[in-house]
């Protein structure tokens, strides 16, 4: 989930805060939005919301900046022969549950682009579904170009970290590898860090692993969200390339627009899954209430998201809570906003059928903590300054070299304090490989009830992050600015 920042004439960064935290920071209270906005509300410039979290009363409520519909106000409200030296492709993979991965030339579905595409081919469409445990995993590269995969949220894959234990594959050639799948949640496989370069545009790929026990939900949705460049003649053009003369498209779950439908008193769970590249996603869900569960792929302390709306960096997952509670033929748009012109993605439809039961269930209680640590301790944390500029020894993903001095060096059990900041004349999405971290408050005297794994930061801003150094072996960063022109850099850090 993307960390906002406030209204452009603040200057501020909207954020999970206490009360108190948000009394020094100048936050503004505002209650609860409604269900069921009329038509005329539903062309409103969205209004991007943030959660405020007390301390005292556990109970969740928003706060809410109003967006015009255009780029630059949305990115001034946000708050995806070998490359790397020394490392070697695996010949064969641990035992485990197999996972067969084609990287190959496919044609997309019904929506765009209209030209030939990068895929991920498992044999079947849709989610890759999986339980908790080992994932034995074989990757066969039938591209022209080299592939490097990218496991967004699965923290502690040393062997399948992309660049630092995981060498990009050349054309024709093999993998085998074992992904330690730890957390249940929704996380996110793409090829973007050496699919750049050159080639074709590559479709990602959603990775859900199972909750065990069973969260209580009527249906389980999945809805990856991808932007295209596309040309007058439907080809599509890569990431950090100049888009000019193309048009944005974006496609849910492979098609232009997704039809849902529910039955009266069912509840929904829906994983959205920002695949874009570059783009950070505004979206609106009419009608109902849309209680966050998760982000980034772990569980967060619940709230309503005001008018049912979400904003996702690039990479970013939200797991929410939707109660089909409209009268039947009821038809609610999900909108997305990118920053132009609203556009509607999908629409979820209250069936005539007889209802799944009486009435709505109970909001629901958190999920499971997924093993995360409940405290993290500051006061013994090794302390570190990690700037965004570009000069700032960031580099291409074809230039890194794993063997290559870290930005930082911790020993495994320690605490880790990052102050980011990012001097740039543009909003920047961070993103931490190999564990998953907290948002500090400003004073470093509490932090945000959620996970991330990544993070936007607007244009001179700092922001103060912290993570358990659970996991050795040598991670990456990841910086990018929110340009489709922008080249993707990277860095790492290296847990002993």
């Amino acid at each position: 989930m993307v960390v906002c920042p406030g209204t452009a004439a603040s200057g501020g960064l909207i954020t999970w805060c206490t009360r108190f935290a948000s009394q020094k920071n100048g936050f503004r209270n505002a209650a609860l939005g409604r269900a069921g906005r009329s038509a005329a509300a539903a062309k409103r410039p969205l209004d991007m919301g943030c959660g405020k979290w007390s301390a005292w009363t556990m109970k969740t409520t928003m706060t809410n900046q109003v967006f015009s519909p255009s780029r630059r106000v949305l990115l001034a409200g946000l708050g995806g022969t070998a490359l790397a030296s020394g490392l070697r492709l695996p010949a064969t993979a641990q035992s485990g549950t197999p996972l067969s991965l084609r990287a190959r030339p496919a044609t997309p579905g019904a929506g765009l682009p209209k030209s030939q595409i990068w895929a991920l081919d498992t044999g079947t469409s849709g989610p890759m579904r999986f339980s908790k445990g080992d994932l034995a995993v074989t990757l066969l590269n039938e591209l022209p170009a080299p592939i490097v995969l990218n496991w967004l949220g699965i923290d502690g894959a040393q062997a399948a970290s992309p660049l630092t234990g995981q060498a990009p594959v050349p054309p024709g050639g093999r993998a085998a590898f074992t992904v330690p799948l730890r957390q249940s949640g929704t996380y996110l496989v793409n090829a973007l860090l050496a699919g750049e370069a050159t080639g074709q545009p590559t479709a990602a790929r959603a990775l859900i692993v199972e909750d065990n026990p069973k969260i209580a939900a009527d249906r389980d949705e999945v809805l990856l969200i991808e932007e295209w460049r596309v040309k007058p003649d439907g080809s599509a053009i890569l990431p950090g390339n100049n888009p000019d003369g193309t048009t944005a498209a974006y496609t849910v779950n492979g098609q232009a627009s997704l039809d849902i439908t529910a039955k009266l008193n069912e509840r929904l769970r829906l994983r959205i899954v920002n695949g874009c590249a570059r783009a950070p996603l505004g979206l609106r869900i009419e009608n109902h209430d849309v209680r966050v569960m998760a982000i980034d792929g772990l569980p967060a302390e619940p709230f309503l998201a005001r008018d049912g709306q979400l904003v996702l960096a690039p990479g970013s997952r939200i797991d929410a809570f939707i109660d089909a509670t409209r009268a039947p033929g009821t038809v609610s748009q999900i909108i997305l906003h990118d920053g132009t012109a609203p556009k509607t993605i999908a629409r979820l439809t209250t069936l005539s059928d007889a209802p799944v039961r009486p009435a709505p269930l109970p909001s629901a209680p958190a999920f499971p903590s997924n093993g995360m640590p409940e405290r993290l301790n500051l006061q013994g944390a090794l302390r570190s300054d990690l700037s965004l500029d570009p000069n700032a020894q960031w580099i291409a993903p074809s230039e890194f070299d794993a063997a290559a001095k870290p930005a930082y060096s911790v020993k495994r059990g320690r605490t880790v304090v990052l102050a980011i900041a990012n001097p740039t004349s543009a909003p920047v999405a961070f993103r931490l490989h190999g564990h998953h971290f907290r948002l500090l408050d400003r004073l470093d005297d509490g932090w945000k009830p959620f996970w991330l794994d990544t993070l936007m930061l607007d244009k001179g801003q700092t922001q103060r992050i912290a993570f358990l150094a659970e996991y050795p072996g040598r991670w990456l960063m990841e910086a990018t600015a929110i340009n489709w022109t922008a080249p993707k850099l990277v860095r790492s850090y290296a847990v002993e």
